[in-house]
């Protein structure tokens, strides 16, 4: 990973920036003492938010028939 000094990262923040975005990360140091790593936040840990409740819930085996009885009568009610 590569580390920056804060001068040069003052000078070049918008490049870094952008850099960062794309998913680069590096540190940056002052007077060669590492500081801060600098990540975009899109590559941080998140939580997966698909299967997120996975195992939490079950869903029924006639869940695309229930109800159906009322959906029927409500479209085919002639009032």
């Amino acid at each position: 990973m590569e580390t920056i000094n804060i001068h040069e990262a003052k000078t070049h923040l918008s490049k870094l920036v952008d850099r960062a975005s794309k998913g680069e990360q590096f540190i940056i140091a002052k007077a060669g003492k590492p500081l801060v790593k600098v990540v975009a936040i899109d590559t941080t840990d998140h939580v997966k938010r698909l299967g997120f409740l996975a195992g939490e819930y079950t869903i029924p085996d006639d869940f695309n028939q229930m109800k159906q009885a009322d959906i029927e009568e409500l479209f085919e009610s002639e009032e």
